[in-house]
């Protein structure tokens, strides 16, 4: 007997962007647990509060369709934490993405694992749609007049490689047309450490928010050391009156766990967001992509300040270990040891000064 049916599993993959009304690292671990009971193979994407997810082995195990089993895990995260998300799901990593990008909070796109059906979803996208397309390669590519996704899967390899190079180019015509093989890689999320401050009223004055955030920096500074555990990145998350988020993130220019390092990068995130006019309730500052501290490379310098401030640093650590928080006025100590070399202002706290 002659069979030719194929062995090809269609493919399921979703991009999940969870929309709380907070943000907590422990909220994020939990919501990541209700997917882990639909599907093992998660991967965290802890930075924009998102994550990847495969169904592909899970739609055989649950007896349902993709449109099912996403109803099902929508469901679960409003019921169990009160967590709206968005859902984008298809074939690819990229598909996936790009739907999840077009879908607003509460809602889901599914794109099916149908040729058909994928042309349909990615022709008319614009080209900065597709991933790894950005706003200046979009311009490049607009110059030829490849102005969609379309445009791209129609455009000949070898022109495609003149404007865009030989490995960007054969990236982008392989997603114009709905190919692409990366895997969802399971894993726990990176490490993280946050501290929050919530204002008794909405605050308008950015001196109260720059000394929030500054306390911020002194609560994280200190656990990071307690813990023997240096950031690789900070993330600043802003809780506006009418209860949005803006968050951004920004990369030192070594890991740390150093306060005054961490206090100009806190402080440039503040800047960036130019908070002047905005009502503040709540400020969320977050150290990322934590390591052992052990594993960190401190540029030497000449510079006497630094050196003074890091043993300050130890000595207000040995302090507040032995007498708890709140025994020293860190932000004025650090203060008057450097200010010139870190920017970092007093917090006009009526703490004690260590010896």
């Amino acid at each position: 007997m002659n069979t030719t049916t194929s062995s090809r599993r269609p493919r399921a993959i979703l991009r999940i962007h969870f929309h709380p009304a907070e943000r907590t690292d422990e909220l994020y671990g939990q919501l990541l647990a209700v997917i882990d009971g639909i599907s093992s193979r998660v991967e965290p994407l802890p930075a924009d509060w998102s994550a990847y997810v495969d169904l592909t082995g899970a739609l055989t195990y649950w007896g349902r369709d993709t449109e099912g089993l996403v109803a099902v895990l929508r469901l679960r995260l409003l019921a169990l934490h009160g967590v709206q998300c968005s859902v984008g799901a298809g074939p690819t990593r990229s598909i996936a993405a790009m739907a999840a990008d077009a879908t607003p909070p509460g809602a889901a796109t599914v794109v099916r694992d149908d040729p058909y059906e994928i042309a349909v979803f990615l022709r008319t996208k614009a080209a900065s749609a597709l991933p790894g397309i950005g706003p200046k390669t979009a311009m490049s590519l607009a110059r030829y007049g490849i102005t969609s996704v379309g445009d791209i899967a129609d455009t000949r390899l070898p022109t495609l490689q003149r404007i865009l190079g030989a490995t960007a180019a054969r990236q982008a015509h392989d997603r114009a047309r709905g190919i692409d093989e990366r895997p969802v890689i399971p894993g726990a999320a990176p490490r993280t450490m946050s501290a929050s401050h919530r204002f008794d009223r909405d605050e308008l004055d950015p001196e109260q928010h720059q000394r929030a955030v500054l306390g911020l920096v002194q609560d994280l500074g200190s656990r990071l050391r307690t813990s023997g555990e240096i950031a690789q990145a900070l993330t600043l998350t802003v809780t506006y009156a009418d209860r949005t988020q803006t968050t951004r993130t920004r990369t030192p220019t070594e890991a740390t766990a150093h306060s005054p390092a961490l206090a100009t990068t806190a402080r440039a995130l503040l800047t960036g967001l130019g908070l002047q006019r905005a009502r503040v309730r709540t400020l969320t500052l977050r150290a990322e992509r934590l390591l052992p501290a052990e594993d960190t490379v401190h540029q030497l310098t000449l510079d006497a300040r630094d050196d003074r401030l890091r043993r300050l640093e130890s000595a207000l650590d040995k302090a507040m270990a032995r007498f708890g928080p709140g025994v020293a006025g860190v932000a004025s100590a650090f203060h008057r040891a450097g200010q010139q070399a870190t920017g970092v202002h007093p917090s006009g706290s009526g703490g004690r000064t260590a010896a």
